[in-house]
């Protein structure tokens, strides 16, 4: 009994000191609104203010934005407000670019201020009770200080008091004009440098800072742009059992969140048969049918860097042989057009030279004949490409001539749009070809 009973006590103390080793920490990450290091270990590294971006690239976008300011200027950005579907119900938040851009902040409410003296000053907004329990924490000033690395932070009901001295004392003032809120605008020390020219547009230059991407930048946007890819490829397989536009357009925004997107890059355009030749057709509420060409224009944003790639294909299998010569054209175009992308060259010249490989092979097949320019802007009334980055149209203040350069990301999207009321050769009366692929400018990538 005696040996019994010591052979119990061995085992009890062997259990407890494996439950021991087993103990984890039970203490509490503070919850800021958007993931940190701390709660989303999965997603961002030590050091991250947002995946793959660190404080410092952030600081460093700040330090490059007051370089390009006038001395003793201001800038003011706001960020995207909050859109609402229904009076308490809230659209999926998609915060704006410059304000992301500058501080990594992807919540709504509050307004940066970045000036030569001051350095980055956030107005962060207050929380309720209610505010918490119905929509969680948000970040506050400490956030804005330990998190987003400002100079300096104040609750959003002191705008009042100290930005009005902070716009006095400076030379001039840019602001996004675009998000602009009254919060600030209506201040009247706002108002009276508007009233005599002081306030400019900061979108000249938060456009040139965001036109050339930082190694970082590039890897995300290949990260967006691969999951793009792999979720059009299943839905490619997946249209010969369900032609149906609304279902590919379901089954692709699946398979791009599945694979780590946080959202579409615009709504999915999915237009089968004539629907295809509507450029931002976004019913998708239509049946594809037997025989019909299906075009998916679509892009997916990871972490706020955007992906934009179409395709058409036949969901049954085959193109017929009028189908075959117009997708052999433009595919050839595609291939010739992506072969331009390096520095030196611009979208301009590549949008050039992309009518004219198209109009020679509209002639050759027989598509076009007289007046050709006008009957060709009918069937391509688009350009070849755009700039791509943290917004679709990214950087859109940047002019199409401007000559490229490494880090500067760019779409190549020949296609051909053939409505069934282009007055050409009967046997063309499709109802759409396009097809093109997501380009990065040569050395972007190496």
């Amino acid at each position: 009994m005696q040996i019994l009973f010591r052979n119990l006590l061995r085992r009890k103390t062997s259990f407890k000191q494996d439950v021991v080793c087993r103990a984890y920490s039970s203490c509490k990450f503070l919850d800021i609104g958007q993931p940190t290091p701390a709660t989303h270990p999965q997603l961002l590294k030590d050091g991250e203010i947002t995946p793959s971006i660190t404080s410092e690239e952030y600081i460093s976008r700040r330090k490059r934005l007051l370089e390009l300011l006038p001395e003793k200027s201001l800038a003011i950005i706001a960020a995207a407000p909050q859109k609402m579907m229904t009076d308490v119900v809230p659209y999926t938040y998609r915060q704006d670019a410059d304000y992301l851009y500058l501080t990594g902040c992807q919540q709504p409410g509050g307004v940066a201020v970045l000036g030569h003296e001051s350095g980055l000053c956030m107005f962060m907004p207050e929380q309720t009770t209610h505010d918490i329990v119905w929509q969680g924490k948000s970040a506050g000033t400490d956030a804005a200080l330990k998190t987003f690395k400002a100079e300096q932070s104040y609750p959003i009901s002191k705008l009042h008091e100290i930005l009005p001295n902070m716009i006095k004392g400076s030379s001039r003032l840019f602001h996004n004009m675009l998000t602009a809120i009254p919060t600030y605008t209506e201040l009247e020390a706002f108002q009276k440098a508007a009233s005599i020219g002081k306030v400019k547009d900061l979108s000249n230059i938060t456009h040139e800072l965001r036109w050339v991407k930082s190694p970082a930048e590039l890897k995300l946007m290949r990260e967006s742009a691969s999951i793009a890819c792999q979720a059009l490829l299943q839905t490619m397989l997946h249209s010969k059992m369900h032609p149906y536009e609304g279902m590919l357009s379901a089954k692709v925004e699946y398979e791009c969140k599945m694979r780590g997107a946080q959202r579409m890059a615009f709504n999915p355009v999915v237009g089968g048969g004539p629907n295809a030749s509507v450029i931002h057709y976004a019913r998708n509420d239509q049946k594809i049918r037997d025989g019909d060409l299906v075009l998916m224009d679509v892009g997916c944003e990871l972490h706020g860097y955007v992906s934009d790639l179409s395709r058409t294909w036949s969901p049954c299998g085959s193109l017929s042989s009028v189908q075959e010569e117009l997708y052999d054209l433009i595919l050839q175009t595609n291939k010739d057009c992506i072969k331009l992308c390096r520095p030196g060259t611009s979208i301009r010249k590549i949008h050039n030279n992309s009518v004219e490989m198209l109009l020679k092979g509209l002639e050759e097949i027989g598509i076009l004949k007289d007046d050709r320019i006008k009957y060709y802007n009918q069937l391509n009334p688009t350009s070849i490409g755009h700039y791509l980055g943290m917004d679709v149209h990214d950087s859109s203040m940047i002019s199409y001539d401007r000559p490229l350069k490494p880090g500067v990301v760019i779409t190549i999207e020949p296609g051909i749009y053939i409505p069934s009321s282009f007055d050409g050769p009967e046997r063309f009366f499709l109802d759409l070809l396009y097809s093109s692929v997501p380009c990065y400018s040569t050395k972007a990538l190496g």
